[in-house]
């Protein structure tokens, strides 16, 4: 498959896609987000990929939203513009594959967000991240406001949304923004190592567990979320992927 502002690669159950406008800081135009949304169906149709990495080429994972594309929109074009945003970010979220966000350098506003959007993320330690919306007259989209204070609480949220600050990639993981910093010549090859990790295991769990996770953020009461454990569970110990995982299981037990 061809992209113009992506590369696209699938290899071992890992799907990798590199956001590609090096020039621009990988500045997030219409045409990047449609390259974005075909590797997503691409992905999420593949049954080989269990696990999809985002990350950016160059010296920065996204600056966020194409200024030169949004300078002369009508508001009624910039609501256009938002609603397909979203509904990128949506599709993110809402991806029943798990993602890892590799941010290889600045994540800013949008960029940030599609990082916030991903179930993992792995920072570089000189990454600078950050939601300058409030600096340039602008608020924040795909799920933020939540999604930010699910990961390091209201009170340092609000903080970093108000002063409009970027944070490296060392203080993104001692607040938790981030799962992991290394050293950016590591990053990749961290990002490969835990997806790998990830994609040994059954895809049918992987499925349904990220489903229950995203219940269990408040969508669904404690009573349907356990309803839906249940039903889980039996999906998964009804395939026949659980009989050789139990061999193998036993296996390795044996060989410790």
């Amino acid at each position: 498959m061809d992209f113009e502002c992506i590369i696209y690669e699938k290899a071992d159950g890992v799907a990798v896609v590199s956001l590609n406008r090096p020039k621009v800081l990988n500045a997030m135009n219409k045409q990047l987000w449609l390259d974005f949304q075909q590797a997503l169906d691409d992905a999420a149709q593949d049954p080989a990929v269990k696990v999809l990495i985002v990350t950016g080429h160059g010296r920065a994972f996204s600056t966020g939203a194409d200024l030169k594309e949004s300078k002369n929109r009508t508001v009624e074009q910039y609501r256009d513009y938002l609603e397909a945003l979203q509904e990128a970010s949506r599709q993110i979220i809402r991806f029943d594959k798990p993602t890892i966000a590799a941010i290889n350098g600045y994540a800013i506003g949008s960029g940030y967000e599609l990082a916030l959007a991903c179930d993992i993320r792995l920072a570089a330690e000189e990454a600078k991240i950050g939601s300058p919306e409030a600096k340039v007259t602008s608020s924040v989209t795909g799920g933020a406001f939540r999604l930010v204070q699910d990961l390091i609480g209201p009170g340092k949220a609000r903080e970093l949304l108000f002063t409009g600050e970027y944070i490296d990639g060392r203080e993104a993981e001692r607040i938790g923004l981030v799962n992991r910093a290394v050293p950016l010549e590591n990053l990749m090859e961290t990002a490969r190592e835990m997806a790998g990790k990830i994609a040994e295991n059954a895809a049918i769990s992987l499925k349904l567990i990220k489903k229950g996770l995203n219940m269990a953020r408040g969508e669904v009461s404690l009573e349907a979320l356990m309803d839906y454990e249940i039903e889980a569970c039996l999906a998964c110990v009804s395939t026949k992927e659980r009989q050789e995982s139990l061999e193998a299981f036993e296996a390795r037990k044996d060989e410790s």
